[in-house]
């Protein structure tokens, strides 16, 4: 585990500039840093860096930039192969100097060429360069847990595993997309391929680009609509069998994330993702599986004493600890340092707290990320079926609702989930279900151009259940480019690694052969999960409501918060910056900050919004101004 980055140009960067990209990821990687610069053909140079967390091999035999034995190959890689002992028996023909997976990578390249993608299984950005073909690889794992981002600048193409290092980079420009604002305000995050900057991009989840003098070909070794088309057609039909081979897939992934050579540990909420996760480390223990939860005084989304008894139940040793307001508040300063793009979604304070609990006693914590879009766990998964089954009825109040009423329509009369449903006539974005005053007002905020807010791709699945389709969706969009990136940078900022076994390959691709009626059966949410669940913890400790977490957003941006989102919001500010509609989105912030609303005629609570915009003005304030 580690930062990555590096460059392929015909300007030359020096090796001190690129220490000075690398040393901005030290957080990334604390224990050992390398940094090479290599002379390719026709002017370019390739450099390449990592700060390193040593987990596998802890000896100086792990240093990267790592070479092969015929000096063929040089390698930076971020994450874990965790099929590695399995490759490294099959490769046994190369003469290995190490112990770690790093080195198993670049046998298997040797072995089979750029095809190794589908060879490793794990959590992986990785950059290769080749000095036979001049190429250079970028690569990222198929789900998108581990980050990677690059600048394309004319011929040259500098990448990192976070903005920073290319932040850094001599000639950075540091334009902002302004199309992108919208979207992000609404979402609370920016998808890949786009980033905040023009020129910069993420590696799309399952990816791979090949960089060959300049020129630049991208193309996708793993897709979720793919790959489920294709899986989705041989269904398991008996749910022993479904549940028997789901559960072993499950086993495997767990221990082959066990493996380590540091103190490893759980994540433990107590909910049924994270509670079968650690049931099954205990399994393969033979020591009390270390746990680590954090409580809140908030009885209605407090879900540590449940983890507690789950944790005693199972014999594990659990370290809890309750926070206060004020250490979440504290925290929200640093939140443009490590998510150096905007990003919004409020849990990244808990989770940076949970991190934090964690690092003090271990350097890997496995969590339970995933068991939602793969079996069917979010609320909104009820409010999609329950739309699809008032399909027909909808367009019908859609219909009427267009009758003019006064100086609007009689569908503007109609309750709030009465104008959602009926709405909802976009077979693009079916299962995006939204309040339009909602998009029409994170649409109203941004000078330019802007892109759709939602996501239009819903036919590209070949779906027909919503439930089905918004969990695809889900997979492409929330799971890589919220989910995955708000864990990375929490765990990160602390130099820990997180390790998530639902997400393992045989698992995600085992569970498109699973029916959807044994995830989703009678209105029972990841049914098939729980069941598995069931064999290790009883029922009483974990059938419960879910509950969610967040933090009080509107008491503190009209409380502690209200000045900086008043200065961040005045006109004179916003025109400044350029990148805003300075009179609509002050009078806006007004309206919510002081009126408890965002416009007296709509009555709307707009805070999430108001709280995008306000973590977009802090990071802008940080890295802009």
């Amino acid at each position: 585990m580690c930062g990555i980055c590096g460059y392929i140009s015909k300007n030359r960067i020096s090796e001190d500039n690129l220490r000075i990209m690398n040393d901005t990821m030290i957080h990334r990687g604390p224990d050992d840093s390398g940094v090479s610069v290599y002379e390719d053909k026709d002017g370019y140079s390739v450099g390449l860096a990592q700060r390193r967390l040593s987990i596998l091999d802890l000896s100086p035999l792990g240093h990267q930039p790592m070479h092969s034995v015929n000096g063929r190959i040089t390698i930076v890689f971020n994450g874990e192969i965790y099929n590695f002992l399995e490759l490294k028996e099959e490769l046994s023909d190369y003469p290995y100097k190490s112990h770690c997976d790093t080195e198993v990578i670049i046998a298997a390249y040797l072995k089979w060429g750029i095809d190794m993608v589908n060879h490793i299984h794990g959590m992986f950005a990785i950059a290769i360069y080749d000095r036979e073909t001049s190429d250079v690889y970028l690569i990222r794992d198929r789900i998108g847990k581990k980050p990677l981002f690059y600048w394309i600048d004319g011929e040259n193409l500098i990448f990192g595993s976070e903005l920073k290092p290319i932040m850094k980079c001599p000639g950075f420009k540091g334009e902002i997309r302004t199309d992108v604002i919208s979207r992000y305000l609404y979402q609370q995050y920016i998808i890949a391929p786009d980033t905040i900057f023009k020129d910069v991009y993420k590696l799309e989840a399952g990816g791979v680009l090949k960089f060959h003098l300049g020129e630049i070909t991208k193309w996708k070794y793993w897709d979720v609509k793919k790959v489920y088309a294709e899986k989705s057609g041989d269904q398991i039909e008996s749910y022993e069998e479904a549940k028997e081979g789901l559960k072993q897939r499950l086993k495997k992934a767990v221990a082959d994330r066990m493996i380590a050579d540091v103190p490893l540990g759980t994540f433990l909420s107590g909910g049924y993702d994270s509670s079968l996760v650690t049931a099954m480390a205990q399994e393969f223990s033979d020591k009390p599986v270390k746990t680590f939860c954090i409580g809140f005084g908030v009885p209605s989304y407090n879900e540590a004493e449940y983890a507690k008894e789950v944790a005693k139940h199972l014999g594990c040793e659990h370290t809890e600890l309750y926070i206060s307001e004020k250490e979440m508040f504290d925290l929200v300063n640093s939140i443009p340092q490590y998510y150096d793009e905007p990003f919004a979604d409020n849990s990244q304070i808990p989770s940076m707290l949970v991190s934090k609990l964690a690092k003090k006693d271990v350097t890997v914590a496995l969590s339970g990320d995933g068991g939602d879009e793969f079996f069917c766990g979010y609320n909104i998964y009820d409010n999609v079926r329950q739309a699809q089954q008032l399909e027909i009825p909808g367009a019908i109040v859609n219909a009427i609702g267009q009758i003019p009423v006064g100086s609007g329509k009689l569908l503007d009369k109609m309750p709030f989930r009465v104008r959602v449903v009926a709405g909802n006539r976009d077979k693009e974005t079916k299962t995006q279900l939204v309040s339009k005053g909602y998009i029409d007002a994170a649409r109203a905020f941004v000078l330019g151009d802007k892109q759709p807010v939602l996501f239009p791709i819903e036919s590209s699945y070949g779906v027909k259940d919503f439930q089905v389709r918004r969990m695809l969706l889900d997979m492409d969009t929330y799971l890589p480019d919220d989910i995955l990136v708000k864990m990375d940078r929490a765990s990160m900022k602390y130099s820990l690694e997180n390790r998530c076994p639902i997400m393992d390959t045989e698992v995600m691709e085992y569970s498109f052969r699973i029916p959807h009626k044994f995830k989703y059966f009678n209105g029972d949410k990841k049914h098939i999960l729980k069941d598995i669940a069931y064999d290790y913890i009883p029922k009483e400790l974990l059938n419960r409501p879910k509950t969610g977490f967040g933090v009080p957003m509107d008491q503190w941006l009209r409380g502690p918060l209200k000045d900086r989102l008043m200065d961040f919001s005045s006109t004179s500010f916003l025109k400044n910056q350029g990148l805003f509609d300075a009179d609509f989105v002050s009078k806006f912030i007004n309206n919510y900050a002081v009126n408890g609303d965002a416009g007296p005629a709509t009555g709307a609570n707009f805070s999430k919004i108001a709280w995008s915009f306000f973590i977009f003005q802090q990071w802008y304030d940080y890295y802009i101004n």
